[in-house]
C-alpha cells in the first residue's frame, strides 16, 4: 500500500476496513474448504471401504473368530467350491476383513437385541406385575 495517512483517524479507519476485509476473506476460505470437503466425500467413503476390506478390526476376537469360521465353511467350501485357488483365497480374505469391521459397528445393536430377548421371561414382561396388582386391587397404572 502506497497510501499516505495524514491523520491518526485515517489510519484507524483504514485498519477497520482491512479487518472487515480480512473477516470476509476468512469466511470465503471457510466456505471453500467446506465445498472441497463435500466434493471429496465420495473419495473419502471409497477409501474407507478399501480400508475395511484390506485391514482387519481386531477388537472383537471371539466374534471375528466365529465369522471367520462361518466364512471359511460356507463361502470357501460351498459357494466357491468349483472356483480356482486364487479366487478361493482372495474373496474369503476380503469378506473376513469386511465382516470384522461390520461386526464391530453392529456389536452394540446386536447385544441390546440379545439382552431384550433374554430379558423377557417367556413373553411375560409386564403381565406378571399386572396380575399381581389385580390381586391386590390396584390397577397397573397406579404403580407407576
Amino acid at each position: 500500500m502506497s497510501k499516505r495517512f495524514t491523520s491518526y483517524d485515517e489510519l484507524l479507519k483504514e485498519k477497520q476496513q482491512l479487518e472487515v476485509l480480512l473477516q470476509a476473506q476468512k469466511q470465503v476460505i471457510r466456505y471453500d474448504v467446506e465445498e472441497i470437503k463435500l466434493k471429496l466425500q465420495p473419495l473419502k467413503e471409497t477409501l474407507e471401504f478399501v480400508k475395511k476390506i484390506t485391514t482387519k478390526d481386531r477388537t472383537n476376537l471371539l466374534l471375528d473368530l466365529g465369522s471367520d469360521i462361518a466364512i471359511n465353511t460356507f463361502i470357501r467350501n460351498f459357494i466357491l467350491s468349483k472356483a480356482g485357488w486364487l479366487t478361493r483365497t482372495v474373496i474369503p480374505f476380503f469378506l473376513k476383513n469386511y465382516s470384522s469391521h461390520f461386526i464391530a459397528e453392529q456389536k452394540d445393536k446386536w447385544l441390546e437385541k440379545l439382552k431384550s430377548w433374554l430379558g423377557h421371561k417367556n413373553g411375560k414382561g409386564h403381565q406378571g406385575k399386572e396380575e399381581e396388582n389385580r390381586e391386590e386391587g390396584k390397577s397397573f397404572r397406579d404403580e407407576t
